[in-house]
C-alpha cells in the first residue's frame, strides 16, 4: 500500500469510528515521519504533566528545589469515575516532591501534579520549556481546572450530556463554551509539539541527560495502559508515554522501543465525536491507527 493510500484509509477509519484524529510517527534515528493533521493544536489534558515532570527535574538539577522537599498536600476528595492517587485521598498526607513526581507522571494524579504546580507555576514550566527551545506547547493552568467540568455536575448515569456538550459546543477556529476544551484559554499542544518533545527527550538535545533520562525513566513507569500500548508493548519492545483525557478527548504520546535499536515517537490526539464516556473502540482504534503508521514508517 502507497502511503498516501494508508493516510486516506485512516482517515477513513477514523471518521467511521466517531473520532478526529491528529497523529505522528517520527523514526527517532532518520528524522522520517507520517502523520495526519499533525499541526492541529488541542487541549492537553493530562500531557502537561511531562513538561511539568521536566520543568520540575530541570529545577532539581540547577538545585532550585531539593527532590527530598516534604510538602503537605490536601485531599482531592474527587468521587467522580477518573482521577487516581491522591485525587481520591479523604485526609492530608505529607509527600517528598520526587514521590509527587511519580505520582503525577505514572499515576495521572492530578492533585499530585498541582502541589507540584504550586511549586513551579505554570508560566514558570512554560519559561523552562521557552528556555530549551521547546515550541508548539502552552501551559497555562494547573489540574484543578480540569475537575471543574460538565460531567462533574451530571449524575454518572447522565455523563452522555456532558460528552454531548464538549462534542456540539466548539466554534470552527477551535474556541469552546467549556474552557477546558477552548484552545485560547486551555493548556495545549499538537501532536508535532509532542513529538519534538519526545525527540528531545529521547535523543541529545538541550536538555540535560540528567533530566531527559529522568523524564523517560517516569514515562516508562506509566501506568495507565490501556490505550495505546496494546499495541505497542512486547517482549521485544519498551512502550513509554503518558496518557491525557478531558471528557471527549482521549490522547497519548509515548515512544517505542525495538530490540534491534529503533526507536520511533507516536502522538495520537483524537476528539471523539460520540457522545459516551465509556468508548473501548475508540481506545483500539486509536491503537491500530498508529500502528499501521508504525509499521508503514519502519518498512519505508
Amino acid at each position: 500500500m502507497t502511503t498516501e493510500a494508508l493516510l486516506r484509509d485512516l482517515r477513513r477509519e477514523l471518521h467511521d469510528g466517531g473520532l478526529r484524529g491528529c497523529l505522528l510517527v517520527r523514526d527517532l534515528h532518520t528524522g522520517e515521519e507520517l502523520g495526519i493533521d499533525p499541526e492541529t493544536p488541542l487541549p492537553a489534558a493530562s500531557l502537561v504533566k511531562v513538561p511539568l515532570a521536566l520543568a520540575t527535574a530541570e529545577r532539581i538539577r540547577r538545585g532550585e528545589l531539593d527532590g527530598g522537599t516534604v510538602l503537605d498536600v490536601e485531599p482531592g476528595r474527587i468521587t467522580t469515575p477518573g482521577p487516581t492517587g491522591l485525587s481520591r485521598f479523604r485526609h492530608p498526607a505529607r509527600i517528598a516532591i520526587d514521590d509527587l513526581l511519580y505520582l503525577s507522571t505514572c499515576v495521572s494524579d492530578g492533585t499530585a501534579a498541582d502541589a507540584l504546580f504550586d511549586v513551579t507555576p505554570p508560566a514558570r514550566v512554560a519559561a523552562v520549556l521557552q528556555e530549551l527551545g521547546l515550541r508548539g506547547m502552552t501551559v497555562r493552568h494547573g489540574m484543578r481546572e480540569l475537575s471543574d467540568t460538565p460531567v462533574e455536575r451530571f449524575d454518572t448515569d447522565q455523563a452522555h450530556l456532558a460528552h454531548a456538550l464538549a462534542i456540539d459546543a466548539g466554534t470552527s477556529g477551535r474556541g469552546h463554551r467549556v474552557p477546558q476544551l477552548d484552545t485560547t484559554r486551555a493548556n495545549t499542544g499538537s501532536a508535532r509539539a509532542w513529538v519534538e518533545l519526545l525527540q528531545a527527550l529521547w535523543t541529545p538535545s538541550t536538555i540535560h541527560p540528567e533530566v531527559a533520562g529522568r523524564v523517560r525513566d517516569l514515562m516508562a513507569h506509566n501506568m495507565l495502559r490501556h490505550r495505546l500500548a496494546p499495541d505497542f508493548s512486547s517482549d521485544a519492545t519498551t512502550w513509554s508515554s503518558k496518557t491525557g483525557t478531558l471528557l471527549n478527548l482521549r490522547h497519548e504520546i509515548g515512544v517505542v522501543e525495538h530490540s534491534d535499536g529503533r526507536a520511533f515517537a507516536v502522538a495520537v490526539l483524537t476528539e471523539s465525536l460520540v457522545p459516551a464516556a465509556v468508548q473501548p473502540g475508540a481506545e483500539a482504534l486509536m491503537a491500530a491507527c498508529a500502528r499501521r503508521l508504525h509499521d508503514h514508517l519502519r518498512q519505508l
